[in-house]
């Protein structure tokens, strides 16, 4: 069963066209690698998965039902750039998104439900490597600490899927390595569908279940706007998940 679905996907800029019969589907549980040259459409994909976009032509649906229009709880997602409010304290950060669910016009949860909140929001911290940081400010945190900050943040939602925009090509080696054992941990613990976009072949083929390459097959200046970029080859990588990850996940060790 498919949870997200592309039929016949184009997105056209004007005269431009960016992108053309992508059709794709997504089963829940996949980790999603979307690669490619600069310019071909990735970001553009993903921004439709997250209804910052809409597709020219074709459809996309999730469990079965056309996309939301505006994004919902049900899709996180993590940025190249902190995605992380720097008034607001580690923990302040993490259950901003639960908040403004709970109570749209104040922004702000109260008595027990903000206990409960933060409670669930330190352990979720604990689990990040954060937990000794949860009252500090992005400004006094590194940025492999704030990548993990947003990772948290998105999570905290509980979303079904948590999309990826090349979150790690800002860290240096070291810090993306820890980070992508994080990324790969939590993917085995929580109920999550990834779509990761990045340029890095090797992050891709490391952390992925599913790697998608989208190219411009005709990409002479003169053919750049009558034809966009799409799908040229998909590659199904298997079995990816650490031993124990899941009742029932069929896991295996990476």
């Amino acid at each position: 069963m498919s949870l997200i679905r592309l039929d016949d996907v184009w997105k056209e800029f004007g005269d431009q066209i960016v992108l053309e019969r992508v059709s794709l589907e997504i089963a829940p549980r996949a980790f999603v690698a979307l690669v490619g040259p600069s310019g071909c459409g990735k970001t553009t994909l993903l921004r439709m998965l997250l209804s910052q976009e809409r597709p020219s032509r074709g459809e996309i649906t999730v469990d079965g039902l056309p996309i939301a229009p505006e994004a919902t709880a049900d899709r996180g997602v993590v940025f190249q750039r902190y995605s992380v409010f720097p008034h607001l304290t580690a923990i302040e950060n993490v259950i901003l998104g639960r908040e403004f669910e709970a109570a749209p016009l104040l922004g702000r949860l109260f008595g027990r439900r903000r206990r409960a909140a933060r409670a669930e929001a330190a352990a979720l911290l604990d689990e990040v490597g954060l937990g000794a940081a949860a009252g500090r400010y992005p400004s006094e945190l590194s940025g492999g600490m704030q990548q993990r900050l947003a990772l948290a943040q998105a999570i905290f939602r509980r979303p079904k899927i948590l999309l990826l925009d090349e979150p790690f090509g800002a860290l240096d080696r070291g810090v993306r390595a820890d980070i992508h054992a994080l990324v790969r941990r939590l993917w085995n613990e929580v109920e999550l569908t990834v779509v990761m976009v990045t340029h890095d072949l090797s992050e891709a083929f490391s952390l992925a279940t599913r790697v998608i390459a989208l190219e411009r097959t005709r990409d002479r200046p003169e053919e750049r706007e009558r034809y966009g970029a799409t799908v040229t080859r998909d590659i199904e990588i298997w079995p990816r998940r650490i031993a124990g990850a899941g009742k029932g996940s069929g896991a295996d060790h990476a």
